[in-house]
């Protein structure tokens, strides 16, 4: 079982101000995120903004328009904030809000902070222009920018005394993770390869014709790109139902937290899945109402409850 901190003692003044640039930080520059850990208590919702705001910094390092070289020198400079607060050097006098933030979350937090080197190692293959060849390959990638990122939530949320099949819950926070993931990767492909990035396994691509790539509105000719899209749809879907067990082993609002983040994901999905060539005419997106919905819909437990349900089902 993974236990946390409800309450805290007095925060400091300092450190108020470093976990509240970073929940500025995630409220500017994360809709969906924001729109899950707003259901958080105090605590937890301060927390999750700094995991965010450091894995922010990592993901702009490698998304940025600065020089390969510069980019890594700067991501191991971010390894090297990492090996500080392992070793507890991090003051609340340190000039860095994130560092200052991460390092409180981590003294009041079980979180495995070797998750964010999962996500620099995750940053550096996209600077250096890997590519994948087999699914297997891709999720590799998965785990360290998003599965390590569930990981390091979980930290966070802790699990419930009692929770059926706990022991797995690392597991379950990884696999939702890359569904978050495999679903960013389908509603991202043409601002993908816009920026010289394929991310979708190449013998995935071939089997569907699209391996000229995504550089237009349109599908490469003679290709069978909604075939491409619900073929992925399907391995995104299985994803998430693994994912999903996570829900029951979570107190209310954490996974109210996680099935908001998880649901806005899924209506993604759908809607991709509904018309697979707008991720080449533009963004995918969801409106607020929506959101809204899938958030209420999550505090009120339906998700884990019918999660929980399928469980007994299948142990009965």
């Amino acid at each position: 079982m993974i236990r946390t901190v409800e309450s805290s003692p007095q925060v400091s003044a300092p450190v108020l101000a470093a976990y509240g640039y970073c929940e500025a930080v995630t409220g500017q520059q994360a809709r969906n995120f924001a729109y899950g850990i707003r259901l958080l208590p105090t605590p937890k919702r301060r927390a999750m903004s700094a995991l965010y705001a450091l894995s922010r910094r990592v993901d702009d390092i490698g998304d940025g328009a600065l020089d390969d070289d510069v980019k890594i020198a700067r991501l191991e400079d971010t390894r090297a904030l990492l090996t500080r607060l392992r070793a507890g050097e991090v003051e609340e006098d340190d000039t860095d809000p994130v560092a200052v933030a991460l390092a409180h979350t981590a003294r009041v937090f079980p979180v495995p902070l070797g998750g964010l080197d999962e996500l620099i190692d995750g940053v550096l293959m996209d600077v250096r222009g890997e590519t994948y060849e087999t699914w297997d390959d891709l999720k590799v990638y998965c785990r360290c920018v998003a599965g390590a990122i569930g990981r390091l939530s979980l930290g966070v949320f802790g699990t419930e005394p009692g929770a059926r099949g706990v022991e797995r819950a690392p597991e379950y926070a990884d696999t939702l993770g890359l569904a978050l993931q495999l679903t960013n990767i389908l509603r991202d492909v043409r601002e993908d390869a816009a920026g010289g990035r394929t991310y979708l396994p190449a013998d995935d691509l071939a089997k569907f014709g699209c391996s000229a790539g995504f550089d237009g509105p349109k599908p490469p000719e003679g290709s069978d790109f909604a075939g491409l899209v619900h073929f992925e749809v399907r391995r995104a879907r299985t994803l998430f139902a693994e994912g999903y067990r996570l829900l029951p082993m979570l107190d209310r609002r954490s996974g109210a937290c996680v099935a908001a983040m998880a649901g806005i994901y899924r209506r993604l999905l759908d809607r991709i899945e509904r018309d697979p060539e707008a991720v080449l005419r533009g963004r995918v997106s969801l409106p607020g109402r929506e959101k809204a919905y899938v958030a209420v819909r999550g505090l009120s437990g339906l998700d884990a409850r019918h999660v929980s349900r399928r469980t007994v089902r299948r142990h009965t």
